[in-house]
C-alpha cells in the first residue's frame, strides 16, 4: 500500500485496545477509504456489508429505497452465516438480527464489523440512525472485543449525523480518520511501483488534473505519455472517468443538483465568491440550506473558506480547489466538438498554458506542509491567504498566497509553473516591489515581508533575482 502509515498505525492501534471502539473512516469518493480498512485488516472481518447505491437504486424501479437496503443488508447477514429467518422489517429489526448474529461468532475474541457506505442506508425517513444509535449504546459499546468501523464518501453525513451528532451518539465515535488525496511525493510513489515512468514535471500535471486521488491514478497505463493517458481518461470514446463528474456529486451529496449548481458557479472565477455573490449568482437564497451545501463542499475537502487579506469588509469567500472538477468543467462538460486526441493535441495551446498557472495554484495550496517546511517553519503556527483587488480597492493586488506567520514574517508566494528556470525582469521587479511596499503597510510594524518563489526548476540569476528571499521548487513540494 502506498502511503497511509499513519492510518494503519492508527487503526492496529484500536484493534488492539481491549475496548470497544467505534471508527469513522471518511473522506472524498475515490480516495481509498475501503481501501484502507480492507488491506489493514484482510481476513479478520466478522460481518462487513455496503450500502447500496443511490445510483443504481433509482436505475432499478419497484421496491422502495428502504426495502432495498434491508433486503440488502440481510442478504449479507446470510452470506456471512446467519440461519435464514425473514428479511427485517426496519432497522430496528435488522441491527437486532445483527447483535443475536454477532452473539453467536463471539468467541472472546476481537471482532470486526465493516459497515461501508454508512450514509447510503439511510435513505429518508428510514429512522436508520435511530437504529444504529441503539445498536451501539445498548449493545455494541459493553462488547469490549467489539470493533465498529463505518465509513462514507458522504463526509458531511458522517461529521453532522456520527461525530458531531448532539442526540444519542454524541461523543460516541472512539476515532475519527479522515482520509486525504495522495501528495505529490505519494503519486511519485504509487507511479513507480505501476512501472509508470513519469517525470515529477508530469506528475504535477496529473495532480492538476485528477488530484492525487488513487482511483484515477490506477487508470494510468504504462508506455503512454501524460498526454496520451488524459485522452484516455476523458476524451477517448470509451474514457474511464466519462460519467465520474455526474456520480461524484450523486453519491456523495443529499442535494446533488444544487451542490453541482454552487461548484460550476463557483468554477467561473478562480478566486472564488462570497455567500451573498454564490446566493445571487445561482439563485439560492443565503438561508440555512445555502450555509449547510457550502458547509458540505468545504468539510468535503472540494472547497475552501479564507478571508482575504487585509479585507475590510471580513467576509469570506469560497474557493473550488477540487482539481478534477475544476479540469472537467473548463476543458470537457459542454464541449461539442471533442476529439479521442483533444489533449495531445492542446498541450500547447494558449488556453491550457493560463490553465495550469492557476492549477498550479491550487498544488500548491494542497502542499502547505512541504511549504513550510522548504522555508524551515514547520513548528510555526500559520495562516493562509490571498489578497485581491476588491471592487473598491484602488491599490489592491492580486497575490496567489500569503502565509502569515507567529514570528513576525509574511511570505508573499508567487508561483510559477514553467517549464525552464524563471527569470525576473525589469518590470516584474517592480511589481514584487510594489507589492511588497503595499502589504508592509497593512501589517504591524515589527513584521517583515519575505518574497517567496514557488516554481518547477528554480530562478535563474540575473539583475533581478535578489528580489527573492526564499526560492521552493517541485523538488521541495514533493518531499
Amino acid at each position: 500500500m502506498i502511503g497511509r502509515n499513519q492510518e494503519i498505525e492508527r487503526l492496529n492501534e484500536l484493534y488492539n485496545s481491549c475496548e470497544a471502539e467505534l471508527v469513522a473512516v471518511y473522506g472524498r469518493r475515490r480516495v481509498g477509504k475501503t481501501y484502507l480498512v480492507n488491506e489493514t485488516f484482510k481476513n479478520k472481518f466478522t460481518f462487513r456489508h455496503a450500502g447500496l447505491s443511490p445510483i443504481e437504486m433509482a436505475e432499478v424501479q419497484g421496491e422502495s429505497p428502504l426495502r432495498k437496503q434491508l433486503k440488502h443488508f440481510y442478504n449479507s447477514l446470510l452470506l456471512h452465516g446467519m440461519k435464514k429467518s425473514r428479511c427485517p422489517d426496519n432497522w430496528l429489526d435488522a441491527f437486532l438480527m445483527l447483535e443475536m448474529f454477532l452473539e453467536k461468532k463471539d468467541k472472546g475474541q476481537r471482532m470486526i464489523v465493516f459497515l461501508d457506505e454508512l450514509p447510503w442506508m439511510d435513505t429518508q425517513k428510514s429512522g436508520f440512525i435511530t437504529a444504529f444509535e441503539g445498536f451501539w449504546n445498548t449493545w455494541a459499546c459493553y462488547h469490549n472485543n467489539l470493533m465498529v468501523i463505518v465509513c462514507g464518501s458522504a463526509t458531511s453525513w458522517i461529521t453532522d449525523e456520527l461525530i458531531n451528532n448532539h442526540g444519542g451518539l454524541y461523543g460516541r465515535v472512539t476515532c475519527e480518520i479522515k482520509l486525504s488525496p495522495f501528495t505529490l511525493k505519494e503519486c511519485a510513489d504509487y507511479f513507480s511501483q505501476k512501472k509508470i515512468r513519469i517525470s515529477k514535471y508530469d506528475i504535477v500535471q496529473s495532480y492538476m488534473i485528477v488530484g492525487g486521488m488513487p482511483y484515477y491514478l490506477k487508470y494510468f497505463m504504462k508506455g503512454l505519455s501524460l498526454a496520451q493517458n488524459v485522452d484516455q481518461l476523458f476524451f477517448g470514446s470509451n474514457a474511464y472517468l466519462k460519467n465520474e463528474y455526474e456520480r461524484l456529486f450523486t453519491s456523495a451529496f443529499g442535494n446533488p443538483e444544487m451542490i453541482k449548481t454552487i461548484v460550476e458557479y463557483l468554477s467561473t472565477k478562480n478566486i472564488g465568491y462570497t455567500r451573498s455573490e454564490i446566493s445571487e449568482g445561482t439563485g439560492y437564497t443565503k438561508g440555512g440550506t445555502l450555509s449547510k451545501a457550502l458547509n458540505a463542499l468545504e468539510v468535503s475537502d472540494f472547497v475552501v473558506k479564507y478571508v482575504p487579506f487585509a479585507s475590510n469588509k471580513k467576509e469570506s469567500y469560497y474557493k473550488l480547489v477540487d482539481p478534477f472538477c475544476i479540469f472537467y468543467l473548463k476543458f470537457v462538460k459542454g464541449q461539442e466538438y471533442l476529439t479521442d486526441t483533444f489533449w495531445q493535441q492542446s498541450v500547447t495551446s494558449q488556453s491550457v498554458v493560463s490553465w495550469r498557472g492557476f492549477a498550479f495554484e491550487n498544488v500548491c495550496l494542497n502542499h502547505i506542509i512541504q511549504i513550510k517546511d522548504a522555508l524551515k517553519i514547520g513548528g510555526v503556527i500559520t495562516k493562509q491567504t490571498v489578497w485581491h483587488k476588491g471592487p473598491d480597492d484602488k491599490d489592491g493586488t492580486q497575490i496567489d498566497l500569503l502565509i502569515q506567520r507567529n514570528d513576525n514574517v509574511v511570505n508573499m508566494c508567487e508561483m510559477k509553473y514553467y517549464s525552464k528556470e524563471f527569470a525576473s525582469d525589469k518590470a516584474y521587479h517592480a511589481k514584487i516591489m510594489e507589492r511588497r511596499s503595499l502589504i508592509e503597510e497593512r501589517i504591524p510594524k515589527g513584521m517583515i515581508v519575505h518574497s517567496t518563489l514557488i516554481t518547477t526548476y528554480g530562478l535563474k540569476y540575473n539583475d533581478y533575482s535578489g528580489d527573492f528571499d526564499n526560492v521552493i521548487t517541485i523538488e521541495d513540494l514533493f518531499r
